[in-house]
Order: structure tokens, then C-alpha cells, then sequence
């Protein structure tokens, strides 16, 4: 488990198209989404660093400037289960803007990462006050529907190594060759199966020639048919 408030926070001087280009902050003007990007604060973590642990109060959302952020719930007996990655520009935390209610799940970081902290008060009275922009609110959740019904999805009609092929593809994004930015572990929680199982996976893809691996790292040989496998 990581550290948790071991951060470094510090005032953030923020390119704003990195905001302008998120969903929530789509529809602001220029001056209330400075306000909004003055207010923020940069956050410098390490791998392993706990931003925000399940059930914790909130008072402020995060965008993603580098590095990569996993998204996580935990059981009861503190097993972990990942639901999302963050990659630079991904907004997460919003929940407790919309709702007002505690975390719904941890954030952590995968490797060295800055993000940018926004604390709900700002955005609160820029949205106050300019209340059409709040369809963009609306999109953004829509957005998160949509994902989380092709989670349930894939869960139902996919098996172990369909999931475990859609994860590789969405880690490998257009490169061919590429490092994986989780441990075995964790990509089974990402794929929603034991480590076990995904090992399975990836050697049965190892043996097809669809994929080389070398410790982290991966060669996607044979992207149609591991597309074929993710469908």
C-alpha cells in the first residue's frame, strides 16, 4: 500500500487549454476559468503515493498533467479491484463535487506524476454563475455512464482473455511496442480476474504470435487477431 499524504503541493501556474480541454470545464469563459485555474494547486507524487483513500470527505477534483493515476475500490477484506486509469488530461475525483458525499473509491499513483488539485469552491461559483455550462457537466457524466456500461459489458459477454486483449490494445494506444505501466497485479485488477488467469491470457497470446513480452515490456505482433480476441 502506498503512502498516503506524502505529496508535494505547490502553487500551480496552469496552462489553461489543459483545463479548457476537459469536459467540465468546456464551457466556462475566459475569465471565470482562470479564476477557476488560479485556485488549483500542482500535486507531485511518487509511484505508490495515496492521493485520496475510499470513504475520505473531498473538497477538491484532480487533472491528470503526467504520469498515470489508478482508479480503485477495495473490498471489506482489502482486496483491491481497479476500475480506471488516469493518463495525462483525465479528469477524476468529480464525484464528490456532484454529490457531496465522501470518495467512492482510492487514487494512487502507477509512476512519478503531477496533477493538478482544483478545490470545489471556484468551480462551485463559476458554474453558479454560468449555469449553460453545465451541460457540458452533463456530457461529462454521460460520458462516465457510457463507460462504465462497456465495463459491465465486457464483463458479461467477454471472457478472461477477451478482457485481457482490450486492456492490452487500450495500454498499447496506436504503438506496436510499449511498457506495460502496471505490475501483474494490477493489470488483473484492471482486467477484473485473478493475476493468475491474465498470466494465462498473455502466455496463450505469447504462443499464438500475437505478442512478444519481455518482463514490462510488449510487442503487439498481430494486432488484428488480438482485436478480434478483445471483440
Amino acid at each position: 500500500m502506498g503512502r498516503q499524504g506524502a505529496c508535494a503541493t505547490v502553487p500551480a501556474v496552469v496552462d489553461r487549454s489543459l483545463l479548457a480541454g476537459v469536459a467540465l470545464f468546456e464551457g466556462l469563459a475566459d475569465d471565470a476559468l482562470r479564476v477557476v485555474a488560479d485556485s488549483g494547486a500542482s500535486r507531485h507524487l511518487e509511484r505508490g503515493d495515496l492521493l485520496f483513500r475510499q470513504g475520505e470527505p473531498a473538497d477538491e477534483l484532480f487533472v491528470v498533467v503526467s504520469g498515470r493515476i489508478a482508479i480503485a475500490t477495495r473490498s471489506i477484506d482489502g482486496r483491491e479491484s481497479m476500475v480506471a486509469l488516469m493518463e495525462p488530461g483525465d479528469l477524476f475525483g468529480a464525484m464528490s463535487f456532484f454529490d457531496g458525499r465522501g470518495r467512492s473509491t482510492d487514487a494512487r499513483a502507477l509512476e512519478p506524476s503531477e496533477v493538478l488539485a482544483i478545490p470545489f469552491g471556484p468551480l462551485k461559483a463559476a458554474l453558479d454563475a454560468q449555469p449553460d455550462a453545465l451541460w457540458h457537466v452533463v456530457e461529462l457524466l454521460a460520458g462516465r455512464l457510457r463507460t462504465t456500461d462497456e465495463a459491465l459489458a465486457d464483463s458479461v459477454f467477454l471472457d478472461v482473455p477477451g478482457r485481457t486483449a482490450k486492456r492490452l490494445l487500450e495500454l498499447a494506444g496506436d504503438a506496436d511496442e510499449f511498457q506495460l505501466p502496471l505490475t501483474q497485479e494490477e493489470l488483473a485488477g484492471l482486467v477484473g480476474a485473478s493475476r493468475e488467469r491474465v498470466n494465462k491470457a498473455i502466455a496463450q497470446f505469447i504462443r499464438l504470435g500475437w505478442i512478444d513480452q519481455q518482463d514490462r515490456r510488449y510487442r503487439i505482433r498481430d494486432r488484428e487477431q488480438l482485436s478480434r480476441r478483445s471483440r
